[in-house]
């Protein structure tokens, strides 16, 4: 196919929706409050199980302050050295928090764990350990759930919460889902390991506890490492939404036919999208820059995350000729 650009491009501020960000501020409002009662139950009872669950919110808070500062380099103006913003830098510091997950959660976790199993421990008195893990568990629920209710804003019908968090390209709210869900287990673990070591009357199942947590964060981490390195390298949209994009189109009378789609995810909020599409023959400049609007407004209704659209076809070339044009470029 011969080429010539047509190139339509929708300008706004690629920036995470609210909803994302009040899932952070929910987050760390409970992770506060926990890692100071974690700490302090610890302290009391000498459990390596709620000094590990204390880290753990300490590293959530630390991972969610640092998502937040990703979210506002992310919102810098395009500049000449950017023309497609900073959207990316989102991506590079969920990177970041999935290795701070990953070294300082997950490593700390095991080997404090590690340091309980060849040491001498006791058994103190659960009583606080229970009050505060019982509340944690409430408090964390509340925060998942409000992150659970943010990743279903991306659900289709028939969809998994799964399937809705890897076609969402916010990483803040999955993040936060991720991060909630391993505090949810580790939470569980904890209890668990507390109770049986005072059921068996051993104390080495506390430090085993606080091993499993570690483990638990490592494998979240390298949820969040995994959907941050492939939306930084530039993932292309799934294959509903390419056909949907296709669908759209091939509709248009002014279409004689759709050749390859190409699509990059570059930020939360803005994906850019190139078409190869031949254009009937028989239209002139104008009528081929109707329908160039045409297009892009449907697809900006079923996609507004497409912020930057290119269209490449042959006609236009044969066009651009008949009118004395060698190189056209239409700016709608």
């Amino acid at each position: 196919m011969s080429s010539a650009a047509a190139q339509a491009s929708v300008r706004a501020s690629p920036t995470p929706g609210a909803g994302s960000r009040r899932v952070l501020y929910v987050a760390i409002a409970v992770d506060v409050a926990m890692a100071v009662a974690k700490f302090f139950v610890a302290a009391l009872t000498g459990s390596s199980a709620m000094l590990t669950e204390g880290v753990h919110s300490l590293v959530d808070i630390g991972n969610q302050l640092l998502l937040l500062f990703g979210v506002r380099r992310g919102q810098r103006a395009v500049d000449e050295q950017h023309p497609f913003g900073y959207g990316k830098t989102t991506y590079l510091w969920s990177l970041v928090v999935a290795l701070s997950v990953f070294s300082v959660g997950g490593g700390v976790s095991v080997y404090e764990g590690i340091i309980g199993l060849t040491g001498s421990p006791v058994l103190t008195d659960p009583t606080w350990s229970y009050v505060v893990l019982g509340v944690a568990a409430v408090l964390e629920s509340g925060s998942w759930w409000v992150s659970q209710q943010e990743l279903n804003r991306h659900r289709r019908v028939g969809d998994s919460l799964w399937r809705a968090s890897q076609r969402d390209m916010d990483v803040l709210g999955f993040t936060v889902f991720v991060v909630n869900s391993a505090s949810l287990i580790g939470i569980a673990i904890a209890a668990l390991g507390v109770w049986l070591g005072h059921a068996l009357n051993t104390p080495y199942l506390d430090p085993v506890a606080a091993v499993l947590i570690g483990l638990v964060l490592i494998a979240s981490a390298a949820l969040l490492a995994r959907k941050s390195v492939s939306l930084l390298v530039g993932v292309s949209l799934d294959r509903d939404q390419l056909a949907q994009l296709r669908k759209i189109l091939t509709a248009d009378p002014a279409v004689e036919r759709v050749g390859r789609l190409l699509t990059m995810r570059l930020g939360p909020d803005s994906v850019l999208l190139t078409a190869a599409v031949r254009f009937a023959r028989r239209l002139n400049l104008d009528e081929v820059e109707q329908a160039i609007e045409r297009l892009e407004r449907a697809i900006k209704v079923s996609c507004p995350s497409i912020l930057h659209l290119y269209l490449e076809s042959g006609a236009l070339k044969q066009a651009a000729r008949a009118a004395g044009q060698a190189q056209p470029a239409i700016q709608p």
